[in-house]
């Protein structure tokens, strides 16, 4: 944060809870909130690497002898697992809900929309990054707005989204939508919940590209190759990168927080009807996204185009019997 500017998102002595925190920029996120002070509560579902990132978040942490961590097994993608989750979070927490819950728990799995695999990917997709996200928002609102509560400081819910929810790309017909859903949910809450002035509760919506980790190994093994042309020059980042970034936006009070300058083109082109960081910021930059959108479009188009005159048409699908 800079000399005069304000965190919006103080994390010393608050409980966070971080779904998908056993690899990745989950676990990155953790371990950075940690060495800020936070008390971490890390979700996922291999116990075994749930332990190791306990273990480094709590050799991260700021004051090792008072921070509190721990962790909770759980498949975000099974209905019901939130509340149990909360449950153990709460009474961990000597009764008290966590103060910031960041849904990072996701997958992506591309496919040609062709593909036979493509409809149970895409069910897949949506029940770990759309589901997973909004029933855990479903539990934490209704224990941060119950009857009673009243709280100077705002509450904050973060989603995880991805550029991609900003712009589609063949080949992620499984995925795409499913983060377009969470901005969907995202804006329709920040509405939502100006009806609760006792109980303040920011929402954030985070748009990473692409980023090494595990996930991005067992994406690519489904990875149609029209997509990894288009994607050829994208030089993926780290984890910590796209964790300090998010943290920095989140500070900054961001409410869709772009971790590079190719998403903040993405999220300026694709506001619509959804809060802004900046209206003179965001407005002047929308002027200039069009013309940006027009090559870029133009170069993007002309590979998908080229694609089946180099290599033939992708996954050639018979058409079904037409009954009489």
């Amino acid at each position: 944060m800079g000399l005069f500017s304000k965190n919006h998102m103080p994390v010393e002595g608050k409980t966070v809870l971080i779904t998908g925190a056993s690899e990745g920029m989950g676990r990155s996120a953790a371990v950075q909130l940690a060495a800020k002070g936070a008390h971490i509560i890390l979700v996922s579902r291999n116990v075994g690497r749930l332990e190791e990132a306990a273990a480094e978040v709590r050799a991260a942490a700021k004051s090792p002898s008072s921070q509190r961590i721990t962790y909770i097994s759980a498949d975000v993608s099974e209905p019901g697992y939130a509340a149990r989750v909360l449950a153990e979070a709460i009474a961990w927490n000597g009764g008290a809900a966590p103060d910031i819950v960041w849904c990072v728990a996701g997958l992506s799995t591309p496919l040609l929309w062709t593909d036979e695999r493509a409809l149970p990917a895409a069910r897949h997709n949506m029940s770990v990054n759309y589901f997973g996200s909004a029933e855990m928002s479903h539990a934490i609102l209704r224990e941060w707005l119950a009857p009673g509560n009243k709280y100077a400081e705002p509450k904050h819910l973060v989603f995880t989204a991805s550029i991609l929810a900003l712009w589609a790309i063949v080949g992620y017909g499984p995925y795409s939508p499913s983060k377009w859903a969470l901005r969907g949910l995202a804006d329709t809450l920040v509405m939502e919940l100006q009806m609760y002035p006792d109980t303040p509760v920011r929402v954030h919506v985070v748009y990473p590209a692409t980023i090494t980790s595990p996930g991005l190994a067992r994406e690519n093994e489904t990875k149609p190759g029209v997509t990894l042309e288009i994607e050829e020059d994208d030089v993926p980042e780290s984890p910590d990168t796209v964790a300090a970034r998010s943290i920095a936006g989140l500070e900054r009070g961001d409410y869709f927080v772009d971790v590079s300058f190719l998403g903040r083109i993405m999220r300026v082109g694709a506001l619509g009807g959804s809060p802004r960081n900046s209206w003179l910021f965001d407005t002047v930059l929308g002027w200039f996204v069009p013309i940006i959108y027009f090559f870029t479009l133009i170069y993007v188009n002309t590979k998908v185009r080229a694609w089946p005159k180099k290599h033939g048409v992708p996954g050639a699908v018979a058409a079904p019997a037409v009954k009489p």
